[in-house]
């Protein structure tokens, strides 16, 4: 009896491995897209996706950072403007034009992505050029659990000005790491001095399922998107949970000639440190 109970045990063991085995061999076989919505009019720094960083455009150094990780099937560059689509075809690489405006990067893409093949489509953003290949592979991995709809990045913040800042969104989770609330505002909001708490910075990067990124293009902008100006409200305010992903990856993102000069600064340092 013990020697059949043994078997039994080694049995199972060996199913439950192989269980396992499939499920990673057949999660790492769903194709990925990378799509990267790159708009050349801005408010605050009109056409900075063409400002130099180094020896390269920004988003020629996002397109060719976000290749390099070697994490998706393709990479696509989506665009509203001529000279951003000629940046990135020029060097050989692979862009379209958008065929109709659009109010958000999520638009922008769902329609890039619409006729396409892909299961997953992860948003890198085109003012982001620092990409980090663990944290996108840490993002991706959200997808692993198959009700997994949507997932972003966040990255806890000390000083009390980045707090405070409207420029930085906060974003605040339950024990699961889904997102509760998105805000410009300080969240969450400490009455009684002494509790401590730690504050979350959104970083506007997105995973979503095919599917799901073509439903959010046919719900309405609902009340908390339009006050809050946050797109990713869309999602809560139609009961689709965001799975967040904490990251020490401090993304830069370049939304003024200020931030151009950080970037500038952060890339000379990663030069000399590889030199």
């Amino acid at each position: 009896m013990t020697d059949i109970r043994v078997v039994k045990v080694i049995l199972a063991e060996r199913s439950a491995y192989l269980s396992v085995r499939q499920f990673v061999y057949t999660f790492a076989q769903v194709k990925k897209i990378a799509v990267i919505p790159a708009r050349y009019a801005s408010t605050r720094f009109p056409a900075k996706l063409m400002q130099m960083l180094g020896d390269k455009t920004i988003i020629r150094t996002t397109y060719e950072n976000t290749i390099s990780t070697g994490l998706f099937d393709e990479v696509l560059v989506a665009t509203d403007s001529e000279i951003i689509f000629s940046e990135i075809t020029r060097y050989g690489g692979n862009a379209m034009i958008s065929e109709r405006p659009h109010e958000s990067g999520s638009d922008r893409i769902a329609e890039a992505i619409e006729g396409l093949d892909y299961e997953i489509i992860l948003n890198v953003q085109g003012d982001e050029p620092f990409v980090d290949k663990k944290t996108l592979s840490a993002l991706l991995n959200v997808f692993a659990d198959d009700k997994a709809n949507v997932g972003s990045l966040m990255h806890e913040i000390y000083e009390r000005a980045d707090i405070e800042s409207a420029n930085n969104v906060k974003v605040v989770v339950d024990k699961n790491l889904n997102a509760l609330f998105f805000s410009r505002s300080v969240i969450p909001y400490v009455r009684d001095k002494g509790t401590t708490v730690s504050y979350y910075k959104h970083i506007g990067i997105y995973a979503y399922r095919k599917n799901t990124l073509l439903q959010f293009t046919k719900w309405a902008p609902g009340v908390l998107e339009q006050a809050e100006k946050l797109e990713q409200l869309r999602y809560l305010e139609n009961g689709i949970s965001i799975k967040m992903v904490l990251t020490e990856h401090a993304s830069i993102g370049i939304d003024t000639p200020a931030d151009l000069e950080l970037a500038r600064q952060y890339l000379s340092q990663q030069e000399n440190i590889q030199a």
